[in-house]
Parts: structure tokens; sequence; C-alpha cells
């Protein structure tokens, strides 16, 4: 009955993962590991992320993932910039409600293509 109370710590560490950050968050983020490899030659990407992380509150692996999307958008790296990844996911959805139009008509040219195919009844 009461033994929901001992998953309260987990509840609250979930509820504090979904946390959604600014652009303009993030952008900053993103320029301070810059400024810190700009800074250090011999820091890796990870040290950076891993001593900026903390201090902004943020998991090391989401300014991990910050700092390589600034690369694909700078087109430092390959991979797809947001915008390509909006435009890839309105596709689907587009295509999934063209599927769905489609399986509707087929189903309703069987169901009058039947009807047709009856004799009149006079």
């Amino acid at each position: 009955e009461a033994s929901w109370v001992l998953f309260l710590p987990v509840f609250e560490r979930i509820r504090d993962m979904s946390k959604r950050y600014s652009q303009d968050f993030k952008d900053r983020a993103v320029r301070m590991v810059s400024d810190r490899l700009s800074q250090d030659g011999s820091c890796s990407q990870w040290r950076a992320v891993s001593e900026i992380a903390p201090r902004l509150g943020v998991a090391v692996e989401s300014l991990r993932r910050w700092y390589e999307q600034s690369l694909v958008e700078a087109g430092q790296r390959p991979g797809l910039t947001r915008e390509e990844h909006a435009e890839i996911t309105r596709l689907k959805r587009e295509n999934a409600e063209l599927r769905r139009a489609n399986e509707i008509l087929k189903t309703a040219s069987a169901f009058f293509a039947a009807e047709l195919d009856r004799p009149a009844r006079c």
C-alpha cells in the first residue's frame, strides 16, 4: 500500500530527466564547450563536456549530444541537421496519412464493386 513511497526518489529522477531546455540555453552550453576546447588544445571533448555539464545542471550525455549536433549543423560532421530531421518526420507522417487514405479508398472501391456485381432487384 505505502510501498510506492519507496519509489519517490526514482520518480523524481525520471521527472527531472524529462526537462526541456531552450535552444538558446543549448547554444550557450555548446559555446562554453567550444570555448573550453579552444582555450586548451590538450583538453578532450569528453573532458570539456564532463566539466561543464554539472555546472549547468544538465546530464553529460545531453550536453555531448548538443555539441555533436552543433558540429553536424556547422557541416563539420556527417549527419542530419535539425531541419532535415524535421522534414523527414513530416514526410513520414504525411506518408502514413496517405497510406491510410489509400486503404480507405481500396475498401470503398471493393464495397462499390461488390454492389455493382449484385443482381438488381425489381
